[in-house]
């Protein structure tokens, strides 16, 4: 059974465009994050009590050697009351 089911009450929507709130919920978790720079390209969003979030991003290692990039799932929960923060990330 896939973890990416549409419309069941606490399973994971299929991963979309990000918004504006889903912009702000990921910089807010990664303030202060220093070493790599990781870049959001889509989410996947399941309603608890709260919201998790699964960002499939791109990260980023600038080295005078030259760039490394690799693909990461930044899983961030965010409580009905409080700030949101970083559960996991995951290279794919």
């Amino acid at each position: 059974m896939s973890n990416e089911i549409t419309g069941m009450p606490g399973g994971w929507t299929k991963y979309r465009d990000l918004t504006s709130e889903d912009k702000a919920v990921f910089d807010e978790a990664l303030e202060g994050l220093i070493g790599v720079n990781y870049t959001p390209n889509s989410v996947a969003t399941q309603v608890v009590a709260g919201v998790n979030y699964r960002f499939k991003c791109t990260a980023t290692l600038h080295r005078p050697s030259g760039d490394t990039e690799w693909e990461v799932i930044i899983v961030i929960y965010k409580p009905l009351e409080g700030a949101p923060h970083i559960i996991e990330i995951v290279r794919v």
